[in-house]
């Protein structure tokens, strides 16, 4: 199975990481953002600039994605936030991956900007905290802490 995974670049990274194990066998790729621990990254990975809160930069990413996806074709897309994962879920909806997403750590009691916009696109959709469950709907399920 082709899997992306899909993240920012700092705790966010570090969650995504303690997954590795789970994946093996499969053909991986880290999509995060360009910085000296990411470019040391011992993974098949694609470094992109930093979106932040800038909307050219979202767009821009969008395209990114749509060209990376459309080349490396994944089955399934997972990702933990920021806003990266944005144009990366729904240009992987687009092309008919499937997305998972999990919804940060640091989020204990309320729902992040990311994962209220990809809530409605996500095929699956992971709370770290079950007081969270609550604060989306029937598709947010709660399995435990990543760590």
């Amino acid at each position: 199975m082709k899997i992306a995974i899909v993240c920012s670049h700092g705790g966010h990274l570090t969650q995504m990481l303690y997954l590795m194990d789970a994946f093996k066998g499969n053909d991986i790729i880290i999509i995060t953002y360009d910085s000296k621990r990411t470019r040391e990254l011992d993974y098949k990975k694609y470094l992109v600039k930093n979106i932040g809160y800038n909307p050219v930069r979202m767009l821009t990413a969008a395209i990114t994605f749509l060209r990376v996806f459309s080349r490396y074709r994944p089955d399934l897309i997972i990702s933990n936030g920021s806003e990266i994962a944005i144009p990366a879920l729904y240009i992987g909806r687009l092309l008919g991956a499937k997305t998972i997403f999990i919804e940060s750590w640091a989020r204990v009691n309320n729902p992040s900007l990311t994962g209220r916009l990809v809530y409605p696109i996500a095929d699956h959709f992971l709370v770290q905290w079950p007081q969270l469950i609550s604060k989306y709907g029937k598709k947010a399920v709660y399995e435990g802490a990543l760590i």
